[in-house]
Parts: structure tokens; C-alpha cells; sequence
């Protein structure tokens, strides 16, 4: 749902400052893509029950009730879901009410999750947040409220002049909100963003590399000790509340995909719908896909793909998974670089399971980085 109340300083996401006539027509030609989901990518009709379905944004909370029941009934309508749905929507404080969570919950939303990023007041204007620690706090409350009680809070590390006090602060609030899963997501300077110009102009501050280290070992100590897991490099969970949909990516698993700049996955091809709203409205408007990319994935990027994401999760690889899926081994495709990552102690190999030990999680990326374009 690429609508936002204003765009924060560090985001490249997909999402616009817009009008309610503008909000409202995209959910008339988002309600018109879902009918044709199954007839795009699965035209022969064998797609399974929804085990997940994921609404982000963007902020999806600042749709009305009746727009959002708009889209819920067409889901509904349109797809078979198992007993057992996950259904999440990302929301932000300060756009949550009672009405709009009530009508999610009725429409079988179970997981809400909060952009909180951080519960210091001073950091969130400096990173263009318009909420407060407060509306956090009330948009928590209200979702348990609603019925709702898998809430996770997303946290942002490596914030400009941000503080080890400031990520413990954000811990102990996190902790006394009684929620059951926490994402915790270094920054990452992306183009086009005012916090790019500024880095390039020297007016962002942000922790050296040693402080961002203490802050995601602070954060997993502390999660851990509170009793979460640790299940992915950047998520924890109370046992039994992983989120199951983004499981779903890093098990390299398909799924479908709405909206504009929306990403989806058959298992044969990877397809990106059109990003800008006008284009996007055009292409509805013609009856056609509204997709900008798409490509064939062949059976070797697969495989590198089942590990780059595998690898991020705590479970990590199993030998048995990779050769139900590929008939093939993971020693064969990738040899030179699995003994080169053993002999480094970057990799472990017990039980049939392959992964990252903990205390390498930092470099993490340079290790997934290893499985691109291996050639068999």
C-alpha cells in the first residue's frame, strides 16, 4: 500500500505523499489485479491455499475501514486459505484507530506489525518520523485491544548521533509492550534519499562501525535473555511466532504479488509490477499486467538463491531440502566454496544442516555473497 502521511528521510521505498482520491483509485485498480492473480500465474488453477498473505507499505493503517474491507472481501473471494492464515499488515503510530484495527481483525488480519524504529523523540524527527514513543505505545495497545495479539516492532540501528543508551531504552519499551516478535534492521544510505545528499555533504553523523556492532550484540543479548529466539539474522521471536510469510522468502519459496512496485516469485520467474502510480492506474485501466520486469530463473540461480537466503536463518540449509528440490547436492554445486568457508570457520556443517555461526553474523553478507554465480 505505497501511501505514506510523509516520506521519512532515509527511505527509497515505493511509497507517495497522496490524496484520498488518489488512495481511493488505487484501491479500485488494486482490487481489480487480485481478481486476475490466479489466471496470470497459475492458470491451470493448482495453487495451493494461502498459507500467508502480507500487506505492507508504505502504510496500509491509513486506509479507511471500507477500503480496506474492500480489498480484505476480495482476497476472500478470490483465493482459498488455509486453517492456519497468517495474515499481517504493516502499520505505523499515529495512523492506527480502534475502528480501522477492529475491521482488520474481523477480516481475519491475526499479526500487526509496527514501524516504531526507535523510541527516542529527538531521533525520530531527525529520521522525518512523525509519530511519538507514545502513539508506538497506544498503536500496541490498541491492537491487542482489537483482538490482535501477534504485534511485532521494527527497530533501527545505526541512527544519526543514535546511542548504545538509546537502543537499550528502545529494549526495555519494546520488553514492557508485550509483543512477540522484533525485527531490528541496521540503516542502510540509499540514493535518492535526503539522508544520501546529506552524507555526501558531511552532514550525517552517524556510529562508526564498532558502536553499530555493540548495538546488534546489545539487542541480541537482550532479546535473548527476555526469551526470544534468534531465528534470522535481523528477527526475533517468542517461540511459535516467527513471521511465517517472510519465512517464505528466505526459504526461497513463490509467492504472489500486488500493487505497484510489488516483487513476486512463481519458483520459475520473478516478476516487478510497475512503480509509479500513474503507470500502474494506466496499465489497470488497458485490462493489462501491470508488470514493469520480469525474468526467467534458472535452475542454478535458484539454488544460489536457496542458499544466500537459507544461510540469513538460524534452522539454515538442510541437505535433505536442497536435494528433494534440486536433486542434487549442496557439496557438489557449491564445493570449492563450502570447504573454503569450513577451513575458515565461516560455515558449519552438523546433522545435515548447513549454516552461519552466530559470532559471523556480522559479515554475513560477505559469506551469502560467496554463492553468487558459482559455476557447475
Amino acid at each position: 500500500m505505497p501511501f505514506c502521511a510523509s516520506k521519512c528521510f532515509y527511505c527509497d521505498f515505493n511509497s507517495y505523499v497522496a490524496s484520498e482520491s488518489v488512495r481511493a483509485q488505487y484501491v479500485d485498480d488494486l482490487v481489480g489485479e487480485l481478481k486476475e492473480l490466479k489466471r496470470w500465474y497459475s492458470p491451470n488453477h493448482s495453487a495451493k491455499p494461502l498459507q500467508t498473505i502480507y500487506i505492507g507499505g508504505g502504510t496500509p493503517t491509513m486506509l479507511s475501514a471500507r477500503e480496506f474491507e474492500r480489498i480484505a472481501m476480495t482476497i476472500h473471494e478470490t483465493f482459498e486459505r488455509s486453517a492456519d492464515l497468517e495474515w499481517t499488515v504493516e502499520a505505523n503510530p499515529g495512523t492506527t484507530t480502534p475502528e480501522i484495527l477492529r475491521a482488520m481483525k474481523e477480516m481475519g488480519v491475526n499479526r500487526v506489525s509496527i514501524g516504531t524504529q526507535t523510541f527516542n523523540e529527538t531521533l525520530l524527527l531527525s529520521i522525518g518520523r512523525l509519530h511519538s514513543p507514545e502513539q508506538t505505545r497506544a498503536s500496541v495497545e490498541q491492537a491487542f485491544a482489537a483482538g490482535i495479539d501477534r504485534v511485532s516492532l521494527d527497530l533501527m540501528l545505526g541512527l544519526p548521533d543514535q546511542t548504545l543508551d538509546d537502543v537499550d531504552d528502545a529494549l526495555t519499551q519494546v520488553l514492557a509492550a508485550g509483543v512477540s516478535h522484533v525485527s531490528a534492521y541496521g540503516l542502510k544510505v540509499e540514493e535518492n534519499t535526503p539522508f544520501f545528499s546529506w552524507e555526501k555533504k558531511g552532514l550525517l553523523h552517524l556510529p562508526d562501525e564498532d558502536l553499530q556492532v555493540a548495538m546488534y550484540e546489545r539487542v541480541r543479548e537482550r532479546l535473548l535473555d527476555a526469551g526470544f529466539l534468534h531465528y534470522e539474522v535481523s528477527n526475533y521471536a517468542r517461540p511459535g511466532a516467527e513471521s511465517r510469510h517472510n519465512l517464505t522468502y528466505w526459504r526461497n519459496r513463490p509467492y504472489f504479488a500486488a500493487g505497484a512496485g510489488a516483487h513476486g516469485y512463481t519458483g520459475k520467474m520473478r516478476y516487478e509490477n510497475i512503480r509509479a502510480l500513474g503507470a500502474y492506474h494506466e496499465a489497470r485501466l488497458r485490462s493489462e499486467r501491470p508488470v514493469e520486469n520480469e525474468y526467467p530463473v534458472s535452475r542454478q540461480e535458484a539454488m544460489e538463491n536457496e542458499m544466500m537466503l537459507g544461510l540469513r536463518l538460524a534452522e539454515g540449509v538442510s541437505d535433505r531440502d536442497f536435494f528433494a528440490r534440486y536433486q542434487t547436492s549442496i557439496e557438489q554445486v557449491f564445493k570449492g566454496v563450502c570447504e573454503r568457508l569450513l577451513k575458515l570457520g565461516l560455515l558449519t556443517h552438523r546433522d545435515g544442516i548447513w549454516r552461519v555461526p552466530e559470532q559471523h553474523v556480522e559479515v554475513a553478507n560477505e559469506i551469502y555473497a560467496e554463492f553468487v554465480g558459482v559455476h557447475t
